[in-house]
This record gives structure tokens, C-alpha cells and sequence, in this order.
């Protein structure tokens, strides 16, 4: 209740709050933005967040925002000792080779948040394997001799993911799908561009690989 949801990224919606501070990212609104910085609302932007150092160095740069970088190295700290704990349970794993799947049919290749959960949750992201780089359509055909052995999506309430796949090509066709090993994750983890990225890293691990948690 103290921190009311927006609605949208307008300038009007975000200025009925009357921020001090708003932070975006490059893929905001620009007019938003535009009209933010005239209504005189300091704007910080950040550009980047799809790897595990791109998130500690925006924690810093938001404490140093706040006036607070001791509490952003606590949290980049305790995101550490997290990320070190689940580097020792999956020391020697064999990475399962996995793929992005969502209702839109697009491939999350290197450079990606996607790429960045895989390096730390035991897994092998068949579409950088295959050499896709960030965010590009599905190549087809191409993606059933990847050898996906799960697939890995978005958790929305009220949809089953599985099922929707199924009419989706190329998924429908693959035995990963059809043998139901598809592991699904919170949409605002699976997205998360801030530490809370650490806790996808874990759910992801202990869906592939249980028998290191027991």
C-alpha cells in the first residue's frame, strides 16, 4: 500500500507520485523520460543488467543515488555468499542443456540474462551453443537438432505454459516438450534485472539438478 503499482510508464502516471528519483531502463518510454527531466525529476537510466556484474555495479550506483552505499554493498555481499554457496552444491554437475521458451518464439542466445542464469545454475543454453546472440527470432527447424533436454519459461498464474507450447512451433515438436520436462519459473524472477536475479539462479538449480539440495 505504501508503494502504489504504476499502471503505465506515462509521464503523467509517474509524476502523480511525485518521485524524487526515478529510475528506468533504456527500453522506457524516451518521451516518458523527456518529460521527466523538464518537470525537473532527477532521471537515472540503466543501460545495462544481463550479467550478475552488471547487477552489482547498478546496486552501487543506487546507493551512491540514495546517499546509502554501505546498504548496496551489504546486499552485493550477500548476493556473493549466495552465488559462492550455489557454486559449491553444483561443483562437477554435468549442465543440462536447456532453451528459453515462451509464447513468443524467440531464442535468448550469449549476452543475455538468460545466458547469465544458465552460468549459474548448471546449465548449457543450447541457442549461444548454436551461436545466437541476444534476442532473435526462433530459427525453426534449426532448433530441433539443438538436443533441448528442458525447457525453460515464464509461471503466470491461470496458464499452463506446457500446454500452450504445444501449439507453438518449434516446441511442439520437441521430445523435451513431449516428455514433459519443462521447469517453470515466476515471470518477475525469470526477468529480474536486479539481485533478486541470485534466487532465479537457485530455482533454476534445484529444478535440474535436485539431488544436490537434498
Amino acid at each position: 500500500r505504501r508503494f502504489p503499482a504504476l499502471r503505465s510508464s506515462s509521464a503523467e502516471e509517474i509524476l502523480r507520485q511525485r518521485p524524487d528519483l526515478v529510475l528506468s531502463t533504456p527500453y522506457a518510454p524516451p518521451e516518458s523520460l523527456v518529460l521527466l527531466r523538464r518537470a525537473g525529476v532527477k532521471v537515472h537510466v540503466f543501460e545495462r543488467f544481463e550479467r550478475l556484474a552488471d547487477v552489482y555495479a547498478n546496486l552501487r550506483t543506487l546507493g551512491a543515488l540514495l546517499g546509502h552505499p554501505e546498504r548496496a554493498e551489504a546486499v552485493v555481499r550477500a548476493s556473493e555468499a549466495a552465488v559462492r554457496e550455489l557454486a559449491r552444491r553444483l561443483q562437477g554437475v554435468r549442465p543440462t542443456r536447456v532453451l528459453a521458451a515462451g509464447l513468443y518464439p524467440f531464442a535468448s542466445g550469449s549476452g543475455t540474462s538468460f545466458q547469465d542464469i544458465c552460468d549459474h545454475a548448471g546449465a548449457l543454453n543450447v541457442a549461444a551453443e548454436a551461436g545466437l546472440a541476444g534476442h532473435v527470432p526462433m530459427p525453426g527447424e534449426r532448433a530441433l537438432a539443438w538436443r533441448v533436454e528442458v525447457l525453460i519459461g515464464p509461471a503466470d498464474p491461470g496458464q499452463d505454459l506446457a500446454a500452450q507450447l504445444r501449439e507453438i512451433s518449434p516446441y511442439r515438436f520437441m521430445p523435451a516438450l513431449k516428455q514433459g520436462r519443462v521447469v517453470q519459473i515466476p515471470s518477475a524472477l525469470l526477468a529480474a534485472t536486479s539481485h533478486r536475479r541470485v534466487e532465479t539462479y537457485a530455482w533454476v538449480a534445484r529444478a535440474l539438478h535436485p539431488e544436490r539440495f537434498r
